[in-house]
């Protein structure tokens, strides 16, 4: 049983590419924050890592789970160049993996991809022992 003062927070990871440099997304991403009107920096954590390294990421708990590291190892194979992992404070992981695909979204629309650019990326979340890819 979950002790009532405890907070739960969601937690959703992205795997996608861009041309843009880790600085240029870091920078992009405080506007479309802004702009989108997502919660807060304390109330919705983002880690945007350059290459799908386990070793690089802020969140150790990412790697402990066997079916998030097979899609990580998926996505390193396929070439995808960045890893998000996103935390919300008293969100389930599906609301955590809504706030960031609308992050992503907007990301698309902004001077980081250019014009026509194909979008390669997936958001996963995990639901009843399963990570799910939130199409």
């Amino acid at each position: 049983m979950v002790n009532q003062t405890e907070k739960q927070a969601g937690e959703a990871y992205a795997f996608f590419n861009c041309r843009a440099s880790k600085d240029e997304i870091e920078r992009e991403i405080v506007d479309i924050r802004r702009d989108i009107g997502t919660p807060n920096q304390l109330e919705l954590e983002l880690s945007l890592t350059e290459g799908i390294d386990p070793k690089s990421l802020k969140d150790g708990n990412f790697w402990e789970h066997s079916g998030l590291m097979r899609i990580a190892q998926d996505a390193k194979n396929a070439g995808i160049r960045y890893s998000m992992s996103t935390r919300y404070e008293n969100a389930t992981n599906r609301q955590t993996a809504d706030e960031l695909a609308g992050i992503l979204n907007q990301a698309y629309q902004s001077p980081l991809y250019q014009k026509k650019e194909e979008f390669r990326g997936r958001i996963f979340f995990e639901e009843k022992g399963h990570y799910i890819d939130r199409e």
